[in-house]
């Protein structure tokens, strides 16, 4: 196998700051042997003056070009650089000093075409950042599919912080025509054409996700409505655990019902109270177990709010989304176009 060279592809929207701190941490790197493919999708104010502050430091190429979407850019960035691998990063995250070193060792210990790395909150983010951080990555809320040491099935890597063999790349085509879900869409793409996918558990980045809870909602419920068109696509990946959150939403819905209504029978009765104490109890382990993990009784209490949120927006989405393209058969790109490419 060739020495690994890593071309890092940051395709990117706006995001100014972001993308100011991003490449801040990559200067930090302990190893600096990498490159960096900086793809700008049509950003109204090109992102070209905040590259040329980092040329001196870093070996940084910089693209700009029409929006189409983070798949399509993600695509050109693979086909503008020079390495035999390539790393996805979000702009929102920031790389940890050692990051780029723990990507080659694993790659140099148990090479695969494809892996994915987990996210955390760093200690100076918002308490909105680290309560809708533990929502997103704790074995609680996720059973740890977003990068946890414990996983449902094959892991799937998140394009926010994912890595692809040029391999992989120019026998797959790369990421496909979803705007939103398009990471686990290559994922069961590459299995498909025999490549295996890894969690890298050391090659962490900060993730500072959603500004505010609005934004958080309309992303996990986009997640939600991307599911059911993965599973038509990739019907053989299909996961009861999918389900998970509509039910949740669901019974959460029929526990208030049943507790406003308290009929005067023994079952429902008890179906009322038992629910009650269910949603209850996990709510109570949210609060514990994010307190403890991020020292803020804070941070728990706002927790269980981003819990909520999370389960709700990816229900109802999924729900949506499987009625119309499963149940009655609806084209996903005539009724979801915005989850599609340009």
């Amino acid at each position: 196998m060739n020495p690994v060279q890593l071309s890092l592809i940051i395709a990117v929207y706006q995001r100014q700051e972001e993308l100011t701190e991003l490449l801040q941490s990559l200067i930090q790197q302990s190893d600096p042997d990498f490159e960096v493919i900086i793809v700008d999708d049509g950003s109204p104010t090109p992102l070209l003056p905040i590259v040329e502050q980092f040329t001196k430091d870093l070996n940084v190429q910089y693209f700009f070009k029409e929006n189409t979407g983070p798949a399509p850019s993600r695509n050109f960035g693979m086909k503008q650089a020079t390495g035999n691998y390539f790393i996805f990063l979000d702009s929102d995250t920031i790389a940890p000093k050692n990051y780029i070193q723990s990507v080659k060792e694993e790659l140099n210990q148990n090479y695969v075409d494809a892996f994915g790395g987990p996210d955390a909150a760093d200690e100076h983010f918002s308490m909105l950042q680290k309560a809708i951080s533990f929502s997103m990555t704790s074995f609680l809320t996720t059973g740890g599919i977003r990068g946890g040491k414990k996983q449902i099935g094959k892991f799937q890597p998140r394009s926010f912080n994912m890595g692809l063999s040029r391999a992989a790349f120019e026998k797959t085509g790369g990421f496909g025509d979803l705007r939103i879900g398009e990471d686990p869409d290559l994922s069961m793409t590459l299995w498909e054409n025999g490549f295996q996918t890894r969690l890298f558990p050391q090659s962490k980045v900060f993730h500072k996700r959603r500004s505010s809870l609005r934004k958080f909602a309309k992303q996990v419920y986009e997640f939600g409505v991307a599911r059911p068109i993965l599973n038509q696509r990739h019907p053989q990946y299909k996961n009861i655990s999918f389900w998970f959150p509509s039910v949740f939403l669901v019974g959460f819905l029929a526990m208030l019902l049943l507790n406003a209504l308290r009929y005067p029978m023994p079952f429902l009765s008890f179906l009322a109270n038992a629910s009650l104490g269910l949603y209850g109890f996990y709510f109570l382990c949210i609060l514990i177990f994010s307190s403890l993990f991020n020292k803020s009784l804070s941070v728990g209490c706002l927790s269980i709010l981003t819990t909520c949120i999370q389960f709700f927006g990816y229900g109802y989405g999924f729900l949506k989304s499987w009625c119309l393209v499963h149940l009655f058969k609806r084209d996903a790109r005539t009724v979801f176009p915005t989850h599609f490419s340009k």
